[in-house]
């Protein structure tokens, strides 16, 4: 008989926990699992790549009741007070980071929200916050898993908040060895709770789609195309690092392009910083992309100005397609790179970003040094799919 699974995600918007659960669903054996997928919001980008034979759940009535207007078709008193409230203590707590946020929006709304009725055999939780809540409170299953896919450093009442529902999962599994010792380090949990699998990286799926051909970046060899993929963020994703360095290479006057590819609230203060300091020929704003493998695939050298990171999914893709990588020394940037090899690793500086690039323009001999051993390294891991089965067979 075949097992039921549930996975719940906030949405399939572009972003990297997204792309993972979506490379997984295509990974697994349908033969031998029924596949449910409960989001919180319709419309994602990535929905068209979930196979068909994933069932995708209806919306819960009060996410539904938050996307319209107050006094629409899904009004009641008792939803309408615990929107109302959520919305007063967002006010009242001004600084609040995502998961504050998370932990508000269920304090206020939770008792309106309702279970799901079906039963399962696992149940996974495949992002932090309100995905991690609703599977501990509103899902009946046999196992309960959690999916951290960043580092997550929480204190207060949102600490005591989330260990409060880890406590309820079977398993707690992190995408890398640093995530799971910033967890540990942050939360109670059971040493025999924690375990790393990778997000996995389907290769052969990856230079299919980066074939697509794309009109807004081409491959120049008089001028250098820089890349970045990822949210457009001024703390976590360290845009802020990205404009500052592009300024000193343009001041320095080295010619290149720099590609940013993704969306966010940091944009319209990236694009006045571009304005004011005379970038606009140098630093471009592509916005999200579904498949951001061609501008990877264009670019000479992928860049990425993190300051935390729970894997770094898009520097495992720059190097699957064979591309210099300069990154910042993010907590888990150590899982996948070689200093010297197969990138440069920098201080999360500014100066310090602009030079390992300028370093890289300078000596193309050094970024074909670099290539060349990106083809040598083992490509994708595939075999972490094999512990995702061993830990809902176990």
């Amino acid at each position: 008989m075949k097992k039921r699974l549930l996975f719940v995600i906030d949405s399939l918007g572009i972003g990297g926990a997204e792309k993972s659960l979506v490379t997984l669903l295509n990974c697994i054996d349908y033969n031998k699992f029924d596949v449910d997928l409960q989001l919180f919001s319709r419309g994602g980008a990535f929905e068209k790549y979930v196979p068909n034979e994933v069932k995708f759940l209806e919306i819960p009535s009060y996410h539904k009741y938050c996307s319209t207007s107050l006094f629409s078709k899904y009004f009641n008193l008792r939803r309408a007070t615990a929107r109302l409230r959520y919305s007063i203590g967002l006010r009242l707590n001004k600084k609040s980071t995502h998961p504050d946020k998370a932990r508000l929006f269920w304090t206020y709304t939770s008792k309106v929200i309702n279970k799901n009725k079906q039963q399962y055999d696992i149940a996974i939780a495949y992002s932090q916050g309100v995905p991690t809540f609703y599977v501990a409170d509103k899902v009946s299953a046999r196992k309960k898993i959690a999916w951290v896919n960043a580092s997550l450093m929480i204190k207060g009442k949102t600490l005591n908040f989330n260990n409060k529902y880890y406590d309820k999962y079977n398993h707690i599994v992190a995408v890398s060895q640093t995530a799971k010792d910033v967890f540990a380090e942050n939360l109670k949990v059971q040493k025999d709770q924690l375990c790393i699998i990778k997000d996995i990286i389907d290769v052969n799926f990856i230079n299919k789609l980066s074939q697509e051909f794309v009109d807004d970046i081409t491959a120049s060899s008089k001028c250098p195309n820089i890349l970045t993929v990822a949210r457009l963020n001024n703390c976590h994703k360290g845009y802020d690092i990205a404009l500052e360095a592009s300024k000193i290479l343009h001041q320095r006057g080295i010619d290149f392009k720099w590609y940013a590819v993704g969306d966010g609230g940091f944009r319209d203060e990236m694009i006045k910083y571009i304005e004011v300091n005379n970038l606009n020929d140098k630093f471009f704003l592509l916005g999200a992309k579904v498949n951001p493998y061609p501008y990877f695939k264009a670019c000479d050298i992928y860049v990425q100005t993190s300051r935390h990171e729970g894997f770094g999914l898009s520097i495992a893709e720059a190097r699957i397609l064979n591309k210099p990588v300069v990154t910042t020394e993010f907590d888990a940037v150590w899982n996948q790179m070689i200093q010297g090899k197969n990138g440069i690793v920098v201080p999360i500086d500014a100066t310090a970003v602009a030079d390992a690039i300028q370093d890289l323009i300078d000596n193309p001999e050094k970024r074909k040094e670099i290539s060349d051993y990106q083809q040598s390294e083992k490509k994708g891991n595939i075999e972490e799919l094999e512990k995702f089965h061993q830990l809902i067979e176990s």
